[in-house]
């Protein structure tokens, strides 16, 4: 969590963050985040996290509350590549982003360009 907070506070495109709920255990730990970006576009991370189990959800829309591009790791799509990983933009996609911080990466490069195209990288 604290490296989830680190990442998010020295991101160039984070206008702000709010922590929705965590709950943790001996051995777990749960989070849902939600980010606003310098175009008002959001991301709503949920993740759980044991010794066993990450399991993550990290939704961006934008001001509108369209989809952009939800990566996730249901485990749903047994036919991809990176099964469980995929991402929804909105078509069903493989995906190699399996982290907040990979995320990250392809949402400040979409936003430095500009983009408003959907899907990975």
């Amino acid at each position: 969590m604290l490296r989830t907070l680190k990442l998010l506070r020295e991101s160039k495109v984070v206008r702000s963050y709010r922590i929705l709920d965590f709950k943790s255990g001996k051995d777990f730990y749960f989070f849902k985040i939600k980010v606003v970006f310098k175009d008002s576009s959001e991301l709503y991370i949920r993740e759980y996290v044991s010794k066993s189990e990450h399991l993550y959800s990290y939704h961006w829309q934008d001001k509108n509350g369209k989809l952009r591009i939800r990566w996730d790791n249901a485990p749903h799509h047994k036919y991809l590549k990176t099964f469980p990983h995929h991402l929804h933009a909105p078509g069903v996609k493989e995906s190699s982003e399996v982290s907040l911080e990979d995320v990250l990466k392809v949402i400040e490069k979409k936003l430095a360009y500009g983009e408003n195209d959907k899907g990975g990288k």
